[in-house]
């Protein structure tokens, strides 16, 4: 049961805070607006502390110093982290607002990370969370809004009264919200959640029930929206059925208005598919007219230059999307493919950012290769192998390319160059997985090579520090089922055998009362003859 909410006065930091960026706003709204949308220079944006060390010490920093603390949870290789990087930390009004609170970067390859991510339930990358000077969480930050809006939300956030879960038990049992409450629920990080406020089972009908509780606006939509998108993508059986006449309507009129297709471009952005698939059904006049209204908001969105690149191309993969909704392997319009191939091409020669290279590269790529251009993807993700700062994550991209064409032999050639190039204990637990998996569904007769590589990854499972927490340890529970699925038949049994005596080895190693003892010990558990 989530705790009775107490009223607690602003801390004289966040009150300062508060004081400063808002009351302030009236006055200078123009100046600070004119900050904001300009990336800082590389000087400013290293003036921001980033605290990388004991995290333990940072929270007790953090109480000492009455200050909020901001948690960044991310990886090298993540395209949405370098996005982040490259378009909210370098901005000097997140330069400026650190100066408020406690800024706290996890990698997750680093020693102990994935035992942080345990603590602190963080799995996706990235993941950002905002804490009270006394540790208690008070919201997870959205990660895929334009950055205008990441700083809005990260300034209700240290100015709040009560956390996030409060709030919304609060709103749950009919009490009355602030308007900045209301903007918190809505663009509260639902995605990164890790079930934290909300089962998954319950969201959709929890944000459904919000939205219709909260004042008629620019946030009632919101938490509509993130209503379907939690329905859409929810498992099967974990949430009741959708009106899809209801849906259809609202997400038609949300994508038609110029300004709430703007205030949710990451919803309409990420989830065309699933949602127009959700409300519509396929060849009828409600799906045409709704693709149809979808994809004109995507064209304005592409060309909104008030928008980072990668979100541009993400609006222009969303039109690669729609129109395969209905015909999955039909072929495009041809201005389509000419207006994908030029504007990857524009956004390529356009970003000399390294951090922006990697999210840019990727949406790009993806958007060529949905639309049936693997050619043209390639060219792309090959001339990125040497610029790249983490070139192992496009050579995935390759391989996924090389499994579209047909092209087994190739795929599982790209998927080993990105092992041995992958670095970081996390990172390599990761990639030697999707190796592994490549070969179980590729090539699951070349018993010697898929022994191999599944030696190799618990080799390095063995020496690596808390490898069985959190997003290693979800990476590792798949493997082992497809392991297990891949010997179903008993077939490769002393392939297995051999693996578990391995595995065997790894767990010994582990304290009795460690909670990865288990984890590790149940890896290939249903394997054992």
């Amino acid at each position: 049961m989530m705790d009775e909410y107490k009223m607690k006065s602003l801390s004289a930091t966040a009150a300062m805070f508060a004081t400063l960026l808002c009351a302030a706003l009236p006055a200078a709204a123009s100046a600070l607006t004119a900050a904001e949308s300009k990336p800082a220079t590389a000087a400013a944006a290293a003036g921001i502390n980033w605290y990388d060390g004991d995290v333990d010490a940072a929270f007790a920093f953090a109480k000492a110093h009455d200050k909020p603390l901001f948690l960044y949870w991310g990886a090298t290789w993540c395209p949405p982290c370098n996005q982040v990087k490259a378009t909210i930390f370098n901005r000097q009004g997140f330069i400026e607002r650190s100066r408020f609170f406690v800024p706290v970067h996890i990698d997750g390859d680093s020693a102990g990370a994935q035992k942080l991510g345990e603590r602190f339930k963080v799995r996706g990358y990235p993941t950002m969370i905002l804490f009270k000077p006394d540790g208690t969480e008070i919201t997870r930050l959205p990660g895929e809004v334009d950055a205008d809006r990441y700083l809005q939300t990260l300034t209700l956030g240290i100015s709040a009264n009560r956390p996030v879960r409060q709030t919304l038990q609060a709103a749950l049992a009919g009490g009355k919200l602030t308007a900045d409450e209301w903007r918190l629920l809505a663009y509260y990080s639902w995605d990164t959640d890790e079930q934290q406020l909300v089962g998954g089972k319950e969201l959709s009908s929890t944000l459904k029930r919000l939205a219709a509780t909260c004042p008629p606006g620019d946030t009632a939509n919101r938490l509509a929206l993130s209503g379907l998108v939690a329905a859409a993508i929810a498992k099967p059986g974990e949430t009741a059925g959708v009106d899809k006449t209801a849906a259809a309507v609202q997400l038609t009129k949300a994508v038609t208005d110029v300004h709430t297709a703007r205030e949710n471009m990451d919803i309409f952005t990420n989830y065309p598919a699933e949602l127009v698939q959700l409300a519509t059904v396929p060849k009828t006049p409600a799906r045409a007219k709704l693709i149809a209204a979808w994809d004109i908001a995507m064209q304005r969105l592409s060309g909104d230059k008030t928008l980072s690149k990668t979100d541009r191309l993400s609006a222009l993969a969303a039109q690669v999307s729609l129109a395969r909704i209905d015909t999955p392997d039909g072929a495009l319009a041809p201005a389509l493919l000419k207006d994908v191939r030029q504007r990857v091409a524009l956004a390529d020669s356009a970003t000399t950012d390294a951090y922006e290279r990697q999210s840019v590269i990727n949406t790009g790529a993806h958007a060529l290769s949905d639309a049936g251009l693997l050619d043209d993807s390639d060219r792309l993700l090959k001339a990125e192998l040497k610029r790249s700062h983490a070139p192992y994550y496009f050579m995935l991209s390759l391989a996924s390319n090389a499994r579209k064409r047909g092209d087994k032999t190739g795929a599982i050639n790209w998927y080993e160059q990105a092992y041995q190039a992958a670095q970081g204990p996390a990172t390599r637990l990761q990639w030697g997985a999707a190796y592994l998996s490549g070969l179980l569904e590729l090539a699951p007769q070349d018993e010697g090579r898929i022994e191999k590589v599944a030696h190799d990854v618990l080799q390095e499972l063995g020496s690596a520090q808390n490898a069985f927490y959190e997003r290693n340890r979800s990476v590792l529970e798949r493997l082992g089922k497809k392991l297990n699925t891949w010997n179903a038949d008993g077939k490769h049994q002393a392939v297995i055998g051999r693996l578990r005596l391995q595995l065997d080895g790894v767990c010994g190693k582990l304290p009795a009362a460690d909670a990865q003892r288990a984890t590790c010990q149940g890896l290939l558990s249903s394997a054992r003859v």
